[in-house]
């Protein structure tokens, strides 16, 4: 074979691995463009697009690309199925709130337009007196969604101090000794510690020990017991973050300060222990009562701005809240 035979096979060659070469680059472009029709289509919610992308050339570029991108988009499709379920309670919650404002104003409405057409002063006093029970029970509501509101800010925080828990804990159930006497009710204290000391906010501390008590006055059937338990040391508070994060991950942390109220319920079936603090939650049984179903959605706001921990749990009858805060 002659040195122009040699070249020209090699010329040959060169221009088949450049055919080749360009051939590859040419697919992998229309892969690339194909790729993006198809993310510019799902931008635009076009239905017939699939939901994952599927590769007809393959290599190990593209393969790695597909893979990030589907996972990118399971990510969006979990957030966008968590927005619309989101926005459904809300609009649940809508609902609920507009019944719970209109029942009240209706009512004294109702009950001004009597008073006006009453000729006798005491059937008026009545009335009016109905009137104001009413607005009254419509001002709780307002106050309790801003309450609410600003314990859900995300900007929402506390000054944390160390305190004395037996007190607080004293006081807060002395303030409704009038509510728990008309029912007979005597509540129990017990704590091995009663120098046990958490790191808390004061007005925050009274507000989570009113709205369990005002719930356990409300829903229960008998008196309650509240029990006060230490674990671990106390918590430094140059060490207080990383115990938040712990507890927000776990749990309670180790060293911490359970708070649990119990009291009978007197129909536990119908209450369900994991949503008692969603916001407008109610159980079936106290819908046609009082409340807002505010009040233990603030405490769960609360406990958390105080880098706390709050859960529930039905045991038979007994149905027992635990609020757990960093041990001082």
């Amino acid at each position: 074979m002659g040195i122009e035979t040699g070249l020209i096979i090699l010329l040959v060659g060169v221009t088949l691995v450049a055919a080749a070469a360009t051939l590859a680059l040419w697919r992998h472009d229309r892969e690339l463009t194909r790729i993006a029709e198809l993310l510019d289509a799902r931008d635009r919610d076009d239905a017939s697009v699939p939901s994952q992308i599927t590769l007809e050339v393959r290599s190990a570029g593209l393969v790695a690309l597909a893979r990030s991108l589907n996972a990118g988009l399971e990510r969006e499709c979990e957030r966008r199925i968590a927005a619309e379920r989101a926005q459904g309670a809300f609009q649940q919650d809508l609902a609920s709130l507009s019944h719970d404002i209109r029942t009240p104003l209706a009512g004294a409405q109702g009950y001004l337009q009597l008073a006006e057409r009453a000729t006798d002063p005491a059937e008026r006093n009545r009335y009016t007196e109905q009137a104001v029970e009413r607005l009254d029970a419509m001002r709780g509501l307002v106050d309790g969604l801003f309450e609410y509101a600003r314990a859900s800010d995300p900007t929402f925080a506390l000054d944390l101090e160390p305190l004395e828990l037996m007190p607080v804990l004293s006081e807060a159930l002395l303030a409704f000794y009038p509510q728990l006497s008309a029912r007979g009710w005597e509540p129990r204290i017990e704590c091995a510690d009663e120098e046990v000391r958490v790191l808390a906010n004061r007005g925050a501390l009274d507000r989570v020990l009113a709205n369990l008590t005002v719930n356990a006055l409300r829903y229960g059937s008998g008196a309650p017991v509240v029990e006060v338990v230490a674990s671990g040391t106390p918590v430094a508070a140059a060490n207080l973050g990383a115990a938040t994060k712990r507890s927000q991950a776990c749990g309670p942390a180790p060293h911490a300060v359970a708070i649990r109220l119990s009291n009978p319920v007197a129909e536990p079936e119908r209450i369900d222990a994991e949503r008692l603090f969603d916001r407008f939650y109610r159980s079936d049984a106290a819908r046609t009562g009082e409340g807002t179903g505010l009040g233990l959605a603030i405490v769960a706001r609360l406990v958390a701005a105080m880098d706390g921990h709050v859960a529930a749990r039905l045991a038979g009858t007994t149905l027992t809240i635990e609020v757990t805060l960093p041990r001082a």
